[in-house]
C-alpha cells in the first residue's frame, strides 16, 4: 500500500474517531456543562491519559517501533516474534505493578495534578474516586500501543486507527444511558463517564487480539519468574529500555508542561479546566487527522529505510510529509483563528453549556490554533529522529520548549487567564517544530526537494482568501451563530455549508495558483 493510501486510511478512520469524540464532548457539554464536577472528571481522566502518553504512545512507542522494524528487516519472523513475546511479558507485569500503586495513591496524584480542586472538597474527593476507577485504563492502552506498533510495522493500519472509536462509543453510551440511570438512583452522574472510559479501554484491547492472531504475532506472556527474567534480559528488551530512558525524559518534559498548565488552570475561574479540555478536543481534529495519520504511517517506513541504509528514500519521505503538513495545516490554522466562536457555538452550545462558556472556549481554541502548524509538523519531524534511534535531540528540544512555555505562562496568564495556557502550548509547538527541522537540515539528514518557495506562496495566497471568507462568515449579521441555538438543524447545516465553501475556496485558489495537488499526493 502506498504512503498516501495508508495515510488516507488512517486519516479517514481518525476522522471517524474524532467525529464520535465530538459527539461525546457535545453530550458531556450539554449534560454537565463546565462546572466543578466536570473539572473533577477532566482532571481524573488526564491522569491515566498523561501516563498513557508518557509510557504507551510516548516513550514506549518511540523506542519499540524502530527496534521492531529493524528486527523485521534484518532478523526474520521467528526472531521478531520472540522479541514481541519478551517485550509483552515485561510490559504486562510492569503495568500490573503501576496500576496497583496508582489506585492506592489516587488522592496524591489528584493533588499533584490540580491542587486547586481542594477549594471544593466534593470535587477533590470525586476526582480521587474517578482516578481509582479509571487508572487501569493505562494498562489497557499500553498493551494497545504494543499491538498497534506491531500492526503498523506490518502495514496493518486500519485496526489501530479504528479502535479509538470504541472508547468514544462507550463514553457516549455512558453519557446517554448510564448517567441518567445513576442520577435516578442518587449516584453522582459524572461517575458514569469514568465507567465508560474503563469499558472503552477493555474493548479497544479486545479488538487488537484477533488482528495479532491473524498475523501469528499474538504475544505469549510468561507467568513464571524464570520467563520474566529471560524476557527482561533479552537483547531486544534491553535495547528498547535503553532507548526508552531518554525518550521517557523527553515525553516527561512535554507531560510536565501539561501538568503545570492543569495545575494553574485549577486555580483560575471555575470551569477553566473544562474550557481548555473542550478546546483541546476540537484541536484533535486537525492534529490527529493530519499529524497523527502521517506520523503513524511514516514512522515504520522511516525506520525501515534507515535500517536498509536508504538515505535518499528517508529524506524524500520527510519532504513529502512536510509538504502535506504545509498544504493542510495552514488553512486549518486559519480556520481556528478566524472562525473559532461559530465552531464552538455549533458544536457545544446546548443544554448546560451557557452563552458565557462559548467565548471562553473559543479564546482557548484560538490560542491552540496559533501553534497548529507546529503541532502537526512535530508528528512528522520527531519520528525522523526516532527512526534513526536518536532520542536525545528531541529531549533537549523538549526541555527548551518547557522553559519557554512556562516563561510565557508567567507573563501572560495574569492578562489572558486560561487562554494564555493554550497560547503558550501553541507557541511552544512552533518553537519545537522549528528546532527539530533545523537539526535535520543542519545534519543534512533531510535535504528539501526543489519547489518549496513556490508551494509556500501558493498556500499563503489561498489561505488569505480563505481567511477573508471565514471572517465574513464569523461576523456576518446574516449568521447569528449564538442566537440560532434553538434551531439545531439550521445551525449545523449553515456550518456544513461554510466548511464546504471554505474548502472549495482554498483548493480552487491553490489550483488557480498552479498547485498540482494530485502530483504532490502521488509523490
Amino acid at each position: 500500500m502506498s504512503l498516501i493510501k495508508s495515510a488516507s486510511v488512517v486519516s479517514l478512520l481518525t476522522l471517524a474517531s474524532r467525529i464520535t469524540g465530538l459527539v461525546r464532548e457535545l453530550l458531556m457539554a450539554a449534560m454537565f456543562g463546565a462546572s466543578a464536577m466536570t473539572d473533577a472528571f477532566n482532571v481524573a481522566f488526564r491522569i491515566p491519559n498523561l501516563l498513557r502518553r508518557l509510557f504507551a504512545e510516548g516513550a514506549f512507542s518511540q523506542a519499540f517501533v524502530p527496534i521492531l522494524a529493524a528486527s523485521k528487516e534484518k532478523d526474520g519472523d521467528a526472531a521478531t516474534k520472540a522479541l514481541v513475546d519478551k517485550v509483552a511479558t515485561v510490559l504486562a507485569w510492569a503495568l500490573l505493578v503501576v496500576s496497583i500503586i496508582g489506585i492506592a495513591a489516587a488522592p496524591i496524584l489528584v493533588y499533584a495534578m490540580a491542587s486547586g480542586l481542594k477549594q471544593n472538597p466534593q470535587a477533590f474527593d470525586s476526582a480521587s474516586f474517578m482516578t481509582r476507577l479509571m487508572f487501569p485504563y493505562i494498562a489497557c492502552m499500553s498493551l494497545v500501543a504494543l499491538a498497534a506498533g506491531v500492526l503498523n510495522t506490518w502495514k496493518k493500519f486500519a485496526v489501530p486507527a479504528a479502535t479509538p472509536v470504541l472508547l468514544n462509543l462507550c463514553m457516549i453510551g455512558a453519557a446517554w444511558l448510564l448517567a441518567p440511570w445513576f442520577k435516578a438512583r442518587g449516584i453522582e452522574p459524572i461517575y458514569a463517564m469514568a465507567v465508560g472510559v474503563m469499558a472503552g479501554g477493555l474493548l479497544q484491547l479486545g479488538v487488537q487480539l484477533p488482528a495479532l492472531r491473524a498475523l501469528g504475532l499474538l504475544p505469549r506472556i510468561s507467568l513464571r519468574w524464570a520467563g520474566i527474567q529471560a524476557a527482561w534480559q533479552h537483547d531486544g528488551t534491553q535495547n528498547i529500555l535503553r532507548l526508552m530512558l531518554p525518550a521517557l525524559l523527553g515525553v516527561s518534559v512535554a507531560q510536565l508542561s501539561l501538568l503545570i498548565n492543569t495545575q494553574i488552570a485549577s486555580h483560575l475561574a471555575t470551569g477553566s479546566v473544562s474550557w481548555l479540555t473542550y478546546a483541546d478536543r476540537l484541536m484533535e481534529f486537525p492534529t490527529a487527522m493530519l499529524g497523527v495519520a502521517l506520523g503513524v504511517v511514516l514512522m515504520p517506513q522511516l525506520a525501515a529505510a534507515k535500517a536498509a541504509g536508504n538515505d535518499q528514500k528517508y529524506s524524500d519521505m520527510i519532504d513529502w510529509g512536510m509538504r502535506l503538513v504545509l498544504l493542510l495545516s495552514v488553512p486549518s490554522a486559519v480556520a481556528l483563528l478566524t472562525f473559532s466562536q461559530p465552531l464552538v457555538a455549533v458544536l457545544y452550545h446546548y443544554g448546560a453549556f451557557k452563552d458565557a462558556d462559548v467565548p471562553q472556549v473559543a479564546r482557548a481554541l484560538m490560542g491552540y490554533g496559533v501553534g497548529l502548524i507546529g503541532l502537526v509538523a512535530i508528528k512528522v519531524l520527531a519520528p525522523a529522529y526516532y527512526a534513526r534511534q536518536d532520542i536525545k535531540t528531541p529531549v533537549k528540544i523538549a526541555v527548551l520548549v518547557l522553559i519557554f512555555t512556562q516563561i510565557l505562562n508567567y507573563i501572560l496568564v495574569p492578562y489572558l487567564q486560561h487562554a494564555a495556557l493554550a497560547l503558550s502550548i501553541g507557541l511552544g509547538a512552533l518553537l519545537n517544530a522549528l528546532c527539530l527541522l533545523w537539526g535535520l537540515l543542519r545534519n543534512k539528514t533531510y535535504i528539501p526537494q526543489p519547489g518549496w518557495g513556490r508551494l509556500v506562496l501558493q498556500v499563503l495566497a489561498a489561505s488569505a482568501l480563505l481567511a477573508v471568507f471565514l471572517m465574513w462568515a464569523s461576523h456576518s449579521a446574516l449568521l447569528p451563530w449564538l442566537a440560532l441555538q434553538s434551531t439545531i438543524v439550521i445551525r449545523i447545516g449553515l456550518l456544513a455549508l461554510v466548511i464546504i465553501a471554505g474548502a472549495a475556496i482554498y483548493f480552487i485558489a491553490c489550483w488557480a495558483a498552479g498547485l498540482k495537488l494530485m502530483a504532490l499526493l502521488r509523490r
